[in-house]
């Protein structure tokens, strides 16, 4: 359910405007630190470290010193500080190693302005390190555990969400902003969508919804191919006993895909088939298929309807028959349209820019040694 502009009054707190006689400072030197689990950028599958690699190499664009803490097989163009010497991988995900990843990372991150942290660890550990100020950015939804952890954190760190849906389930969590991902639409080409499938692109796990895009597509009979991540025990499990007796009749698993692969398989589709079962905070997957002109058919769940506009982009529609009949209408969207959708409103200018903004809020408090965020 997309968030009222009443129920986000009463977790969105916007940092005031910097008084004009409060100067800032033209260049920055920001630490971006990332979690140890996929390179910057992601080879194949990672979200979040797509997000970072347009993030970092924006800022630096923007003249800013960036200052990367990640992994020693990470890619980025920009200073890199080496905390773990390769990516771990998602199936190693354990405290002990992000804690090992940030504690190095810290250790060895010199004079910055401030930090911008993606790791659970990194805002407990950050603030005994180092004296710059640290915010951070939560990435998945604010349920469960999570909720309590970040309801502490938000007392002295700033938080980011990453969309109005995500910020809107973080109940006594003070949110410094929200800050849609943005990437460079520019680096991408129009594709031409003349493939003639619809793709579902994402990982192997239930909450995507792959199971329902399989029964949508045919439905509306068009075939689908199925690009998505399966490393981890869980997700071979899924695949072998609930998504391979399905596949035939024009459904095809193509297996995990990322970089010019995945731009290839983008290009080609006539849209992109997402109908997701879970609260998703953003759905990169989204933006990067409008960036290429390729329709998006989802589902109104998580951030959906924020990201994608009906009758533009494609269809947020409600059920089985709804979604087949929006994914044959799809082939009949104005790619162009859908492209420049995605430049207006995600692009890495953009997404940058609020960054900064934030960034310079945070310098002005701690000079003036409060915490201004205040809640409405």
């Amino acid at each position: 359910m997309t968030a009222t502009s009443t129920q986000l009054r009463s977790v969105v707190a916007e940092p005031r405007e910097p008084l004009e006689s409060e100067p800032h400072d033209d260049h920055l030197t920001i630490a971006i630190v990332a979690p140890c689990w996929v390179p910057v950028p992601p080879p194949r599958y990672g979200g979040t470290e797509l997000v970072l690699d347009v993030l970092a190499r924006g800022l630096q664009a923007a003249g800013h010193t960036v200052k990367l803490v990640t992994t020693g097989d990470a890619t980025c163009p920009v200073e890199r500080i080496t905390a773990t010497p390769a990516a771990r991988g998602t199936d190693d995900a354990t405290p002990v190693n992000e804690s090992l990843h940030v504690i190095e990372g810290y250790r060895k991150l010199g004079e910055v302005d401030i930090v911008h942290d993606h790791t659970i660890v990194g805002p407990l550990v950050g603030p005994t390190m180092t004296s710059a100020p640290i915010v951070t950015t939560n990435h998945a939804p604010f349920t469960g555990p999570i909720a309590s952890y970040y309801r502490h954190i938000s007392a002295t760190i700033p938080v980011i969400a990453i969309s109005r849906a995500q910020a809107a389930m973080a109940e006594g969590v003070r949110i410094a902003a929200v800050i849609h991902h943005g990437i460079d639409v520019d680096a991408t080409r129009l594709g031409d969508g003349d493939g003639g499938y619809a793709l579902f692109l994402g990982r192997m796990s239930p909450d995507k919804g792959l199971v329902r895009a399989i029964e949508v597509a045919r439905r509306a009979g068009v075939p689908l191919r199925i690009a998505a991540k399966m490393r981890e025990p869980a997700e071979h499990a899924y695949f072998d006993e609930v998504v391979r007796p399905l596949l035939g009749s024009e459904v095809e698993y193509v297996g995990e895909v990322g970089g010019t692969e995945k731009q290839a398989l983008l290009e080609g589709a006539f849209a992109l088939l997402n109908p997701i079962a879970w609260p998703e905070p953003f759905g990169l997957v989204m933006i990067e298929a409008m960036a290429v002109g390729t329709p998006v058919v989802a589902t109104p769940c998580g951030a959906a309807p924020e990201l994608v506009a009906p009758g533009v982009s494609g269809y947020p529609p409600d059920d089985g028959a709804t979604l087949a009949r929006a994914l044959i209408d799809a082939s009949s969207l104005d790619r162009t349209a859908v492209r420049a959708w995605a430049r207006e409103h995600f692009s890495s200018r953009t997404m940058v820019a609020s960054h900064l903004r934030l960034y310079r809020h945070v310098l002005i408090e701690r000079r003036h040694r409060r915490w201004g965020f205040a809640r409405r």
